[in-house]
């Protein structure tokens, strides 16, 4: 039975949900509205099921990737500042998730590595926006990712969350020598 409170059909299998017309940007943003709630809702969930949120997950499947990373270069990978990673590190350490050594090369720098406990929680899990991330990406064409990423880029850099191409260092200017 169709909703009285609307004069809009009901949307048929594989269409778009019908509502008032928003135009592209408008709907593209409470689509982003939409994934933000879903990230924040799931990350609440993950913290009371795992004990851990959303954001502290994927740090913690990062350094289990890279082991002896930096600080920094994790900051990089998740394209934050580091001053937002020291909360996060700091907790993961505390909890035994964790553990930070100096480099042996600069001391200035921590190297974090995941401890035993953090290996165990370094598996694909049910109930995480990775599990939500990895059944929706199965369903879709290499293409269909592609371009969908290359949006999410271009619209990161927009916003200034990522860097432009033309403010990354190329490799051979990043080896050259600095002149006085």
């Amino acid at each position: 039975m169709k909703d009285t409170a609307s004069d809009e059909p009901e949307p048929q299998e594989g269409e778009r949900p019908k509502g008032p017309p928003l135009g592209e940007v408008l709907e593209f943003m409470r689509l982003l509205w939409a994934v933000d709630h879903g990230l924040q809702s799931t990350s609440k969930r993950m913290e009371s099921t795992l004990g851990l949120t959303g954001p502290q997950r994927l740090v913690v499947r990062l350094v289990g990737r890279f082991p002896g990373i930096t600080a920094g270069t994790l900051a990089q990978i998740l394209h934050v500042h580091p001053s937002t990673l020291t909360g996060v590190l700091k907790r993961l350490e505390k909890r035994g998730l964790l553990e930070r050594k100096s480099d042996p090369l600069d001391g200035r720098k921590a190297l974090f590595a995941l401890t035993d406990t953090g290996r165990s929680l370094d598996i694909p899990s049910e109930g995480t926006v990775e599990s939500a991330v990895q059944r929706v990406l199965s369903r879709m064409s290499r293409t269909r990712i592609l371009c969908t990423q290359d949006v999410l880029t271009a619209l990161a850099q927009e916003l200034g969350g990522v860097p432009m191409p033309e403010d990354e260092p190329s490799e051979a200017s990043a080896r050259k020598p600095a002149t006085r």
